[in-house]
């Protein structure tokens, strides 16, 4: 049945700006990289509104439109670009075994990891309904929008403490909602939101819901003590509790940290496993920008290439 596995030079996992730069590179230096969308072709982009800080785009663009721009241009070079699922993989010899939608075997030279992350949620049906329209799990990528305005964010770690303080610089207050009593943050990042006078803790506080019918307008929050409910006018919510690596698959055959985000050799996107490359928020855990995904599969396909060129 040997004949019937097909082979690839370059395989890529994933289609957010990571895994289509990747492709792009690869294409270019001849490659003829596969590229297999995974379950949410274009990634996290294609549930963001409005890109207003991706270079090239003065007037901005929205992401949906963007990821087609990527995926476009890089079919225009020779990529492959297909839909499905990879649901299984043996690293253990090469050529790598990849499994596509648990039916179709392929051989990769060389596999690029770049099946990015996802936001956790509250869960919250008015949650979902906003996204997009006020709700938002990334201040960096969408603070700008509420310049000016009231908002919230919810989360005790040093990323929301990050975020709120982020916001604090271009929005004119920011209540911050902390489930418990205390946070989990290191020391020094709550003295910096405890002492900044545009933000305020919600202490032992949770989100009951989103409110706005086209548009975030408030919050509804609930005092866990005192079972008091607080509604609180906003126009921007944003939820910063953390990130889920897409790296499932992977586990117990790619060295990752503790939270499932790949490591790669420091100055590289080479992970543990010869011939396979991580780029993408599937190792970035610090970034997680459109920019830095983008960049991060550049350097993907160049070590790839590179490698190639090293065995022949």
């Amino acid at each position: 049945m040997t004949s019937d596995i097909e082979k690839a030079k370059v395989l890529i996992i994933g289609s957010g700006p990571a895994g289509y730069t990747a492709a792009i590179y690869a294409a270019r230096a001849g490659l003829n990289p596969i590229l297999y969308t995974g379950g949410q072709p274009g990634g996290q982009l294609t549930i963001t509104t409005d890109v207003e800080n991706y270079p090239g785009y003065p007037d901005g663009i929205m992401g949906p439109e963007m990821m087609e721009d990527f995926r476009k241009q890089a079919e225009r070079f020779g990529t492959q670009v297909r839909y499905g699922m990879v649901t299984s993989v043996d690293f253990n010899s090469l050529p790598h075994k990849v499994i596509v939608d648990e039916q179709h075997t392929l051989h990769a030279d060389t596999v690029i990891i770049s099946t990015g992350a996802s936001a956790k949620w509250l869960g919250l049906e008015s949650e979902e309904r906003l996204n997009g329209k006020g709700v938002s799990a990334c201040a960096v990528c969408d603070g700008f929008f509420f310049r000016g305005q009231d908002v919230a964010i919810v989360g005790a770690g040093d990323t929301a403490c990050e975020e709120a303080t982020y916001l604090s610089n271009i929005c004119s207050k920011v209540y911050m909602i902390v489930r418990r009593g205390e946070m989990r943050a290191s020391q020094i990042m709550q003295k910096r939101v405890m002492n900044n006078p545009k933000i305020e803790i919600l202490w032992n506080t949770e989100t009951v819901e989103i409110l706005g019918e086209e548009e975030v307008s408030g919050v509804l929050v609930k005092n866990n003590i005192t079972n008091e409910n607080r509604a609180i006018s906003i126009s921007g919510f944003f939820v910063a509790i953390g990130h889920e690596p897409n790296t499932g698959i992977f586990k117990g055959i790619i060295d990752m940290d503790e939270t499932g985000y790949i490591k790669t050799v420091p100055g590289s996107t080479r992970t543990n496993v010869e011939g396979v490359f991580a780029s993408g928020d599937a190792q970035d855990h610090i970034y997680r920008q459109a920019v830095t995904a983008a960049g991060t599969g550049c350097m993907a396909a160049l070590d790839a290439e590179r490698y190639l060129a090293s065995r022949e």
